[in-house]
């Protein structure tokens, strides 16, 4: 009754190909119209550019947007300077790749800025289109080696922790109920699910002895006449759904149209082959579980069986 390799994969690439339609956002920053009209020209088509006159409007925009992968501003601007703007992007967005725009000679304030990691780049006017395409592809490629870096370095941390609490809840809980719902809202709040259920398994059945986890407020457990649950049991195997509403035989599943749920996964726990108990994991929007947390999700599955199989 394990997970193979390659369910894991197949889940893996459905949430690639889920989360791979987004193109990475830009943000280009000048006051003067018809350059930000070039510069979107330029880009449109493999970046969402976003665009303000000023950093005063360009803060308020990443303040509704979040991280952008690119920034490119003008430094000569009313009000702010491309360089302060940019120092005032650092603290909340570190990994993001910023680029000055400068038509003047003002040596101290780049090289301030390049210093302290304000700058990635800077360009003088007029710029060369190729040139400035190159930059920016090299620029994209480093934000996303960035972002990956940061996005092992959360997901290690999250392994950790996980791990950590989940043997601490074993060693100090006084029976399984305490531990089962304990555990399901560590995960809950771990992956932020909106239902979160830890439920035993007695004879390849569902018994009534469970943990529950739940921001939909007081909900009944259906997990007893839930397909994903009944073949997870069926057959021991990780079952997962990305778009409940597009599934033609879940859509008009009850449990799921009654609490608008549109994401579902269905953790098998085994022990020596023997099926010890489900997990499952709810959220009410189309699946934003990354493949790394799909990762830690299954691996800590086995020390919960562990946990669970010490309370026999």
């Amino acid at each position: 009754m394990e997970v193979i390799p390659q369910q894991l994969d197949n889940i893996r690439s459905q949430l690639m190909s889920h989360t791979r339609k987004k193109k990475p956002k830009m943000l280009i920053v000048d006051d003067e119209p018809d350059n930000l009209d070039l510069l979107y020209r330029a880009f449109r088509r493999d970046f969402n550019v976003l665009r303000a006159e000023s950093g005063t409007e360009a803060l308020e925009i990443l303040a509704l947007e979040g991280e952008v992968a690119i920034i490119i501003s003008d430094q000569r601007m009313p009000e702010m300077k491309g360089t302060e703007f940019l120092s005032k992007t650092l603290p909340q967005f570190p990994n993001t790749i910023r680029i000055i725009l400068t038509g003047f000679t003002d040596i101290e304030d780049l090289v301030e800025a390049i210093n302290s990691g304000q700058i990635y780049k800077y360009i003088t006017k007029p710029w060369d289109p190729n040139e400035l395409k190159r930059i920016i592809e090299k620029a994209a490629q480093t934000y996303k080696v960035l972002n990956q870096r940061s996005e092992y370095l959360e997901n290690s941390q999250t392994q950790l922790d996980l791990l950590s609490n989940i043997v601490q809840i074993s060693h100090k809980s006084e029976s399984i109920e305490e531990a089962l719902t304990q555990i399901a809202y560590i995960y809950s709040e771990t992956f932020s699910t909106d239902l979160c259920i830890l439920q035993l398994v007695e004879n390849n059945s569902l018994s009534s002895i469970q943990g529950f986890s739940s921001r939909l407020g007081r909900v009944d457990n259906l997990l007893a006449n839930d397909p994903l649950a009944i073949e997870a049991i069926t057959s021991g195997n990780l079952q997962f759904v990305i778009n409940v509403s597009q599934d033609t035989n879940l859509s008009d599943v009850l449990h799921y149209k009654s609490l608008g749920i549109e994401t579902h996964l269905v953790i098998p726990i085994s022990h020596r082959q023997k099926l010890l108990a489900l997990m499952s994991l709810q959220w009410q929007e189309p699946s934003t579980l990354r493949s790394e947390e799909l990762s830690t999700i299954h691996m800590s599955s086995q020390l919960l069986a562990l946990t669970f199989n010490s309370f026999e």
